[in-house]
């Protein structure tokens, strides 16, 4: 018979995998999906759906995640995840069964993907309050490695799943067709159906439940009014507004985040004065519950929106630039990334079964710290860089949050009482999901703006160079430098903005229209690389510093957590002698033991 405690751990980890490949698959397979449902990625009636498709995911799961986790301490973490398994493969099959195409097919797919994201939150907000309820403490660290290596494991094994998905041609089965962009979407149905029905079958509620307990409503409206406002104005603001080359400065925009602190401002307010509330702010008087909460939300900041930005680097320059189609780069864009899942494969379980040795503290600091090197490292290389040095880069890196991931998670759900575990689940997977967000947003902002500085000129002396004159040129470039947003865009769609722009360009008044020749040179994929590297790359060694800056900030605070803190008892007990733990230093019980 299999032990109770291997079924969770099994069956978390594959929800926490699809969830969180859920969350990336469609990163890199968008140019696919866009053109099986016939949505030009270029209009600008499209960019709402780009973001929504692409953040969309992540702004639901983290909106929810916290009151999902308070919800599960009062009604049952085995009912809540249960659920979620199942509304999570019902999103799945409404995605591969999407009836339209157009727009109305598209935004379709951004209201299923939302219904797939609310089930994500469910499993994401119990898998590690279900582990610590099935393992004991001196074990947990081992079970948190492979539940966390999946989780932050699952993301770029969504990348590379969608590269590999979106390279395949459309399939023949006898008189019908299965359209690609289907393909991406079907992966989850059979896995999230045997998932549910297992989860099911197997899985009992043995948690402490939260008694006798009222919904907080007001916190949670509050909360999930605040937070989804201020992720939805943060991505508008990628957005070009008027004559600027992004969203910020709009009054929607600026109103949207300021109204979404004083929102979430409002919900801190409430939970400190109601009785029974959503967010338990009395858990952050605790150092480790505190440290390794912030240290993950500022880790998440860093990881987030760099896994995007490396994406867009290979997908937009450094491919094209070494002779692949535009057409090829979402496949080997993905198979590029594949040192970084094996630096966490390495590091993240062998970091578990270490903390649940000799404590979190050293490891997931360590861990915080190398990747904190790899991102300045990463700011250094040049821009057409021998794959070597890109590749052991991403391997240190993936080791490094491999080496984090595990023991914090342990850290944190080992210093909260039972019966708060779900909602102390709920709140380090928000901070995860919000910085992730927030990330995106960030980065995007950093390089857009650093392109719009950069463009022009850029631009102007690749056309120079290629022999347009004016007034070509000065069109040309007036086309790209106005709108930095569809020019990274247009990087990371897989297709060459060059085609849209001449297109676009052949209604300008003034355009004279170039010889074949010229116009062959402006549509070979290195010409677009070439025309956007110096401005691109400048922009993007600004986003690595600020990256290794925050995780560097996220070592000191991880530092701090102090010495280990496990609360595994029900109740204080009377002073006794320690006992041993299996492989491992004197392990005191109680509910504040440390060691």
């Amino acid at each position: 018979m299999v032990a109770y405690k291997w079924i969770v751990l099994t069956n978390t980890t594959l929800g926490a995998l699809l969830a969180s490949i859920d969350g990336t698959i469609v990163l890199i397979s968008l140019p696919v999906i866009f053109k099986g449902i016939g949505v030009d990625p270029f209009l600008p009636s499209s960019f709402p759906i780009l973001l929504w498709l692409l953040l969309g995911y992540g702004v639901v799961t983290a909106t929810l995640l916290v009151t999902v986790g308070r919800l599960s301490d009062m009604w049952g973490r085995v009912r809540m995840y249960n659920l979620g398994f199942a509304i999570f493969s019902g999103g799945s099959i409404l995605l591969f069964v999407e009836p339209y195409g157009g727009a109305t097919g598209a935004w379709a797919l951004v209201g299923f993907r939302l219904i797939q994201a609310v089930g994500a939150s469910f499993l994401t907000a119990n898998s590690a309050a279900l582990l610590t309820d099935a393992f004991p403490a001196a074990e947990r660290g081992k079970a948190m490695g492979i539940n966390q290596i999946a989780f932050i494991g699952g993301a770029l094994v969504g990348l590379v799943a969608g590269g590999i998905l979106a390279s395949i041609p459309n399939l023949p089965i006898g008189p019908f067709v299965l359209p690609t962009w289907r393909l991406i979407f079907l992966v989850s149905v059979p896995v999230g159906v045997v998932g549910t029905i297992w989860a099911y079958a197997r899985l009992r509620e043995i948690s402490v439940r939260s008694a006798h307990q009222r919904i907080d409503y007001l916190g949670n409206l509050t909360f999930a009014a605040g937070l989804t406002t201020l992720l939805v104005s943060v991505t508008y603001g990628l957005l070009p507004y008027g004559g600027a080359p992004t969203g910020w400065g709009s009054p929607w925009v600026d109103g949207g985040v300021l109204a979404g602190f004083a929102l979430l401002a409002l919900f801190f307010l409430i939970e400190s004065r109601v009785p029974d509330p959503m967010f338990r702010l009395g858990l952050f008087k605790n150092r480790a519950f505190a440290a390794g909460n912030l240290s993950s939300f500022l880790g998440s900041i860093a990881r987030g929106g760099m896994m995007l930005l490396l994406v867009v680097w290979f997908q937009g320059i450094w491919l094209p630039l070494h002779g692949y189609s535009f057409a090829e780069t979402p496949l080997w864009a993905g198979v590029l990334m594949m040192p970084m899942i094996a630096g966490f494969l390495t590091a993240g379980p062998v970091s578990g079964w270490l903390s649940d040795r000799h404590g979190p503290r050293l490891l997931a600091t360590t861990g915080l710290a190398i990747a904190s090197l790899t991102f300045f490292l990463l700011a250094l290389l040049p821009l057409d860089f021998q794959y070597w040095q890109m590749g052991i880069l991403l391997y240190v890196q993936g080791c490094g949050m491999g080496m984090f991931a595990a023991p914090n998670a342990a850290s944190v759900m080992n210093s909260v009482p039972p019966q708060n575990r779900g909602v102390a689940s709920g709140m380090l997977a928000t901070l995860q999901n919000t910085g992730q967000q927030l990330s995106m947003a960030l980065f995007f902002t950093i390089v857009i703006l650093g392109l719009a500085s950069g463009l022009g000129g850029s631009v102007s002396h690749s056309l120079s160079a290629a022999s347009i004159g004016p007034p070509d040129s000065g069109i040309l470039t007036t086309l790209v430098a106005s709108n930095p947003t569809g020019a990274l865009f247009g990087a990371f769609l897989g297709e060459n903005p060059m085609q849209s722009l001449l297109l676009g360009a052949a209604h300008v008044p003034g355009w004279v229209p170039l010889p074949a020749s010229a116009s062959a040179t402006l549509l070979a994929p290195h010409f677009f690389a070439n025309a956007i590297s110096s401005a691109f790359h400048s922009a993007l060694a600004d986003a690595f510093l600020f990256a290794g800056s925050v995780t560097a900030l996220g070592a000191v605070v991880s530092a701090a957590r102090g010495e280990r803190f496990i609360y595994d008892a029900p109740a204080p007990a009377p002073a006794r002698p320690p006992e041993t733990t299996p492989g491992g230093p004197a392990l005191e019980v109680g509910p504040t033991s440390r060691r």
